[in-house]
Order: C-alpha cells, then sequence, then structure tokens
C-alpha cells in the first residue's frame, strides 16, 4: 500500500504574483488595473432605454481581480472608484462623478475582491470553474448596481431589472466566455 499522497493542484498565486514581488511591482500593477478599467470603460455602447450603456468596464474589473488578486485587485477598483468620483473622466464614455450607473462601480469592488480570492485558490486554472467564478462576479456587480439604479433613477425594482440587467446578459455571456478561454490558457502557457 503506498503512503504517497496525490498533490493537489497548485493555488495560493495569481498570475501578477508570477512577477518578481516588489512594492513597485505591486504599486504599478494597482494602477495599471485601475488605467486599464478607465480605458474599457470608455468602450461604451448606448442601450435604447437604459441609462447604463454597455462596456468593456466590468470585463476588466473581473480581469483585474482575477490576475491581480482580491487585495490589489480592490486597491485597483477603489482607486478607479474615487479618481472617477474626484473628477477624472474615465467612468462609461469619459464620464466623472456620481451617476446613476455608480453602483455598478461599488459592485465591481466587491466583485473584485470575490474573484480575486476565488483566483488565489485556484478558480481560474480551469475552463469550468473560471466560468462559475465570472458569473459570481457578474451576479455581485449586479447585486449592488441594479437596486442602485432604482435608487439613483427613481425607477421600480422591475424597471431597473429591465433598464440595468436584462439587456446585459447577452453581452456578459460573451465576456465570461472570453474570460473562460483567457485566464486558463495563460496559466497553461507559464505552466505554474
Amino acid at each position: 500500500m503506498s503512503t504517497a499522497a496525490v498533490a493537489p493542484a497548485r493555488t495560493g498565486k495569481v498570475l501578477a504574483d508570477l512577477l518578481p514581488s516588489s512594492r513597485v511591482r505591486d504599486v504599478a500593477l494597482v494602477l495599471g488595473g485601475a488605467a486599464l478599467t478607465g480605458l474599457a470603460a470608455q468602450i461604451a455602447v448606448p442601450v435604447p432605454g437604459s441609462p447604463v450603456p454597455v462596456t468593456g468596464q466590468t470585463f476588466a474589473a473581473l480581469l483585474v481581480g482575477t490576475t491581480l488578486g482580491a487585495r490589489r485587485g480592490v486597491s485597483s477598483l477603489a482607486l478607479y472608484a474615487l479618481a472617477g468620483l474626484a473628477g477624472v473622466p474615465w467612468f462609461a464614455g469619459g464620464a466623472s462623478g456620481l451617476s446613476v450607473s455608480f453602483g455598478y462601480v461599488l459592485g465591481m469592488i466587491l466583485a473584485t475582491a470575490a474573484v480575486g480570492a476565488l483566483a488565489r485558490r485556484g478558480a481560474d486554472r480551469s475552463v469550468p470553474r473560471m466560468a462559475a467564478t465570472m458569473l459570481l462576479g457578474e451576479a455581485v456587480i449586479y447585486l449592488v448596481g441594479v437596486p442602485y439604479l432604482a435608487y439613483a433613477a427613481d425607477m421600480s425594482a422591475s424597471a431597473a431589472v429591465a433598464a440595468g440587467l436584462t439587456p446585459f446578459l447577452i453581452g456578459d455571456a460573451v465576456k465570461a466566455a472570453l474570460a473562460m478561454g483567457l485566464l486558463p490558457t495563460a496559466w497553461k502557457l507559464v505552466k505554474e
């Protein structure tokens, strides 16, 4: 009878941990994550009947969380939110300050924490686990964003769902599919 245990898949790291460790690295990653989210938010397509556009922002936020981990990811998205509130025009379509869609930004901060924590546990290493991670991240964004939209735009709950959730489901499925292919492939390429 063999006493050798089967080693579990190596976890505890996110992709950013493969770079040489330093405070400079961490600051650069946080700044880069915020900038990536701000740039992706400029890809904004208006949705008829909704004050919320389709953007690349959610994809970037979830990518930041999974590649940087929860701590650096949350720092990136918090910096993104605070800078946007302070007037940096990098919210969707070059906006800044509070808007009816600011709840989605708050949701992205929480979602980044969730997906970053899951990635550190290896959720970004396989397609099925990455799919579940991205769906959870999207759900967290909507759980904060839709009620905030209802409150800020003085909408009923059903109107907020119709304007702030339903039109985005297909696009979110596409974003999740991109992430499902991208991150597990990146891990295979680095053979970590």
